[in-house]
């Protein structure tokens, strides 16, 4: 939640370079958290609600905004981009064991931030991609359950790699693996990304 918050400052007083940078920060935790709190036995229905709410705010909010323009459009667009993410996170539980139902909001927060930093901020092109997010959120598609740091260890090395790529923010191909990561989970959600492979 706290990089939600601090990606949402940063893209309302001009810094969306920072402001990127926060949600895919965001994405790396939220990817920890749950299984940080199952190692330690923490998990509770509060933490549920909590995570909610931090993925709302970091992948919802903070996200919408870096489409945020003075123009009504986009501005429409930052709304609906929200509203998706509510709806995937109050209504889309699949009801089988480890599947989700539409694509999970990180993974779509992930890709447009990453292609933000990648295009220089390229606002025709981040549209498009918006749209294209909105859709697979909302969609009745089932993609796995990805504890990726309670899985197999080359999703691990996976994890590992998006930690040292924080480390090379100042060089912008260091996005790429960000974006290939998240899109591999759209394209192969199954056959990579199931906790069964």
């Amino acid at each position: 939640m706290v990089m939600g918050i601090s990606s949402i400052l940063s893209s309302l007083n001009g810094h969306h370079h920072a402001a990127c940078w926060l949600v895919l920060i965001g994405y790396l935790l939220d990817l920890a958290d749950g299984a940080v709190a199952r190692q330690l036995d923490a998990c509770s229905a509060l933490g549920a609600k909590l995570d909610d709410f931090a993925d709302f705010t970091t992948f919802g909010i903070a996200t919408s905004l870096l489409l945020r323009t003075s123009d009504l459009l986009d501005n429409i667009l930052c709304v609906c981009y929200v509203l998706s993410v509510f709806t995937r996170l109050c209504f889309f539980t699949s009801g089988i064991p480890f599947m989700y139902r539409g694509l999970p909001c990180i993974y779509s927060a992930a890709i447009l931030a990453s292609a933000s930093l990648l295009s220089g901020e390229n606002l025709p092109m981040l549209r498009v991609i918006a749209v294209f997010m909105i859709l697979f959120m909302i969609s009745q598609t089932f993609y796995p359950h990805d504890r990726v740091l309670e899985s197999q260890a080359w999703k691990k090395a996976v994890y590992a790699g998006g930690v040292v790529m924080l480390f090379c923010s100042s060089f912008p191909p260091a996005c790429v693996y960000y974006l290939l990561w998240s899109v591999s989970y759209i394209l192969f959600p199954t056959s990579l990304w199931s906790s069964k492979v």
